[in-house]
């Protein structure tokens, strides 16, 4: 296998040579050793996603900090996804259902950088664009990002003074340095759907609880995109985003620090399964624990969202479901179930899903209920929309979309639910929550009255009565 240096080495040697830029996808690239380029500005890239494997890697150099603009149209009805890399992470994951699929990164001029093109769903024809590479770029960047020294701020709450910071731990920090001690009585947990961040959810339920406090962004892979937009939105003393993309750093005592000291924690968008591998049974998953016991406020987005919940959808390893998937089999070989993470009261026996009726996962958020515990609920979160609990298990929603809750009761009956077989789930309490609308996550209590919704895995057309409506 070629190691990550070797082939980002053989591609700087292609990229350095005088090659025309490319305005069409040449097979084989399916792997970053083999990406596709040099991508630039001027020229736009026709490529095609043939089949569920397929993915299509391009290369490009910039040597001077940028803004790059990346999008990716396609046909309206598949939902492809892209993701950027420099030579030491991944800095963005677009991967939403929008068309195009398009962001803005700003890369610092680390060198070569990869660009991967991947579908959720779909297949055919794309065209890919990136705009703002410099022409001519010339000079180095400083590929660790951010404030890579260790911090001597003031302690304190009885935390004593900031660690030093250990190496190859990537951090960017806006703000007082210092700790800033605020009095939190009860805290809360922000459940967002993916996509467009929810302000209202920040300014309405976030802001009031945490006077002006300490923010901690965790991710494994991005950058510091969150540090400017929460500094100001919440008005927050600061805002540290943390790059724990291994173990050891999870174990450090700079990053259980970091979280301990903050009065609010943010769990960016990325791989869930890549939170679960690199922070359980570590002093980051200790640290998290304990946000809303002594008051704090948890959140995250997307996976930030899903590894909130007691039980967790963990791909790891494996194709991500789809529901027309999940219910034929309750034990579908792209189903993978873990817990064990956190122990939020208000989250027990629960599951979380996001990126919800945007991407159709009604179908196997039931699936994954008819195979866990009896009483289990389920909380499926659009896009742009999140539900904010309070510590007593009240919650709130904002946002553009809806919030579906799922609930079993007496009538609830799980038909058919075993290895091997189609699943009937049938009779399952549907709570359809939209901005202001609240569900009570301890005692079942809503403002919303229930619909009796369903799957039955035998049929290609699976819902029973209208999930959606």
């Amino acid at each position: 296998m070629l190691t990550r240096t070797a082939l980002l080495f053989s591609l700087t040697l292609a990229s350095h040579g005088a090659l025309a830029c490319i305005s069409q996808e040449t097979e084989s690239n399916d792997a970053e050793a083999d990406a596709d380029g040099p991508v630039c500005s001027s020229q736009s890239i026709s490529g095609d996603i043939d089949s569920r494997r397929d993915q299509d890697w391009y290369y490009f150099d910039v040597n001077e900090a940028a803004s790059l603009t990346v999008s990716l149209n396609h046909d309206g009805r598949d939902d492809f996804d892209w993701y950027l890399y420099d030579p030491q992470q991944q800095l963005y994951a677009a991967e939403t259902s929008s068309v195009p699929e398009a962001a803005s990164v700003n890369v610092d001029g680390a060198g070569l950088y990869t660009l991967k093109v991947t579908r959720y769903r779909g297949q055919g024809a794309y065209t890919l664009d990136v705009n703002g590479i410099p022409d001519g770029s010339s000079g180095g960047g400083d590929t660790g990002g951010g404030d890579t020294g260790g911090g001597t701020g003031d302690g304190n709450c009885d935390q004593g003074t900031r660690p030093s910071k250990p190496g190859g731990l990537t951090s960017y920090l806006v703000g007082n340095e210092a700790d800033v001690c605020v009095s939190q009585a009860d805290g809360g947990l922000l459940v967002m759907g993916g996509g467009t961040d929810v302000d209202n959810a920040f300014t309405r339920r976030v802001k009031p609880l945490i006077g002006g406090g300490d923010v901690v962004v965790l991710r494994t892979s991005g950058s510091d995109g969150y540090n400017d937009y929460l500094l100001n939105l919440l008005g927050a003393d600061s805002v540290e985003t943390l790059m724990v993309d291994r173990t050891q750093h999870a174990e450090s005592e700079y990053v259980a620090w970091a979280v301990r000291t903050a009065e609010f924690v943010w769990i960016a968008g990325g791989d869930q399964s890549d939170y679960l591998n690199q922070w359980q049974g570590t002093a980051l998953q200790t640290a998290l624990d304990e946000v809303l016991a002594r008051g704090g406020v948890l959140g995250g987005t997307s996976a930030g969202a899903a590894v909130q919940s007691e039980y967790i959808y963990d791909p790891d390893g494996v194709l991500g479901a789809y529901s027309s998937e999940a219910v034929t089999d309750l034990c579908h070989e792209n189903i993978n179930i873990s817990t064990g993470f956190l122990t939020t009261a208000t989250m027990q026996n629960v599951i979380v899903d996001t990126h919800f009726a945007e991407r159709d996962r009604m179908g196997r958020l039931m699936a994954f209920m008819a195979g866990l515990p009896n009483g289990i609920r389920g909380i499926g979160v659009d896009e742009a929309t999140s539900i904010f609990f309070t510590s007593d298990g009240q919650g709130v929603v904002d946002g553009v979309g809806n919030v579906y809750v799922l609930a079993e009761d007496a009538t609830t009956s799980r038909t058919q639910a075993s290895c091997g077989s189609p699943v009937i789930y049938e009779d399952v309490l549907r709570y359809q929550l939209s901005e202001f609308d609240g569900y009570n996550i301890l005692t079942g209590e809503s403002t919303v009255s229930p619909k009796r919704i369903g799957i039955d895995g035998r049929n290609s057309n699976f819902y029973i009565n209208q999930p959606y409506q």
